[in-house]
């Protein structure tokens, strides 16, 4: 039987903070975005502040209302980084078989593990003594025999406890739960399961598997194994790198955006970040999305395909608004745009060229942006800025120091 722990750094960011600040200790604590820039929500909360009702994604003045006493810090991504970093390194001690599931979340397979450290239960002590010891952090761990239920038990007991779900008393332990407990279970998903009469996770490990199907489709068929304790996939290792299904980048904007040459520059900011990133990973586009929140707070997503596969910054900026003017006329000013590259196919650079298209602006397009990157690698992200955004981003108008001494280009 595999021995799979889920371990979930605890109040992550919030703990790091209150770590690094020693004057907050014994207080009330989010970490919250800027409300200068409109990004005024809660991203995490310490215990102290949960107790009081603060949830994470709600607008920090209403946490404030229900803890008059919260203090609220900025995030700190590289402070993260570094202690995400380094709790690897804890679990390296015993493990290849890591598999992260965000910054402070991780899977590991210990099974080949247990001759030399003992059990799950003892190897998750151990990691919860030394990250606690070397770095003042607080870590949940959930012990089973596949992924699901490792994670589910980190969940179940919060903070600072391994919690086991062994595979003899997982269904007493696993099937009274609400079914929205299980992983892959969101809102819209609980509740289609609601509509079958599904509240627990008993529930839906007993439903007809053709029901579940026909109402969910294959997802329906995953969750029903998940609930019946049948997930096995592996736990991979440390060096996999996963291909991305997707790549888009978004953001809320200082001030409202009210015409299309407006929204233009942003996108072309936005999809510098994601073809650059589509060159790394070698992938192209064979369909872009676009993303809109406006002013009332409503979203609305378009997706399109284009004729040919790109990773081009540029033609994924006018395909990104040529799909806005098609489905958007500015009811209301946009609050937040994104741009995110879909059906993504490897990048082939033998192709056959045709005069009847635009297959050669599109390479030329490419190299030119490749040869960018290649600046920006060595000179720093703002080495080589459109002429059309210099005055958009601050960014841009504040040389990193890998520029300074070094002229900035514009295109």
């Amino acid at each position: 039987m595999r021995e799979i722990l889920h371990c979930d750094l605890n109040n992550f960011y919030a703990s790091v903070a209150c770590r690094d600040d020693p004057s907050l200790k014994g207080k009330a604590v989010a970490v919250g975005g800027s409300r200068e820039e409109r990004h005024g929500i809660i991203l995490a909360k310490n215990e102290i502040a949960k107790s009081f009702g603060v949830s994470t994604g709600e607008a920090i003045w209403q946490a404030q209302n229900k803890c008059p006493s919260l203090v609220v810090v900025p995030p700190d991504f590289k402070r993260y980084t570094y202690f995400s970093t380094e709790v690897r390194k804890i679990y390296e001690r015993y493990t290849d078989l890591i598999e992260p599931f965000g910054i402070d979340e991780c899977w590991l397979d210990v099974t080949g593990s247990r001759r030399l450290f003992g059990d799950g239960v003892e190897i998750a002590d151990r990691l919860r003594d030394e990250i606690f010891k070397e770095h003042g952090l607080t870590v949940s761990v959930g012990v089973s025999f596949n992924k699901i239920f490792a994670k589910l038990g980190s969940d179940l007991k919060k903070p600072n406890a391994t919690n086991v779900i062994p595979y003899d008393r997982f269904r007493e332990i696993v099937w009274p739960l609400e079914v929205n407990r299980l992983l892959g279970v969101g809102p819209a998903t609980e509740r289609k399961l609601r509509s079958l009469a599904v509240f627990t996770i008993g529930d839906l490990a007993q439903i007809d598997c053709e029901a579940i199907r026909l109402r969910l489709g294959k997802n329906g068929e995953m969750l029903h194994r998940f609930a019946n304790g049948e997930e096995n996939s592996a736990v991979l290792k440390s060096d996999f790198k996963y291909r991305p299904q997707s790549i888009g980048r978004s953001v809320t904007c200082p001030k409202d955006l009210n015409t299309f040459e407006e929204v233009y520059r942003v996108f072309l900011r936005l999809s510098e970040e994601v073809a650059s990133q589509l060159r790394r990973e070698n992938l192209e586009a064979q369909s872009i999305a676009v993303h809109i929140r406006d002013n009332k707070l409503q979203v609305k997503e378009f997706m399109s395909a284009v004729d040919t596969p790109i990773q081009s910054a540029k033609i994924l900026a006018d395909e990104g608004i040529k799909l806005l003017k098609r489905n958007y006329s500015f009811e209301n000013s946009l609050r937040s745009v994104g741009v995110r590259a879909i059906k993504l196919c490897d990048h082939s650079p033998e192709v056959q060229l045709s005069f009847f298209d635009d297959r050669m602006k599109i390479i030329k397009q490419d190299m030119l942006e490749r040869s960018v990157d290649g600046i920006r690698e060595r000179f720093g992200e703002s080495a080589v800025v459109r002429a059309s955004l210099m005055n958009d981003f601050k960014a841009f108008r504040e040389q990193s120091p890998s520029t300074l001494g070094h002229p900035r280009l514009s295109i």
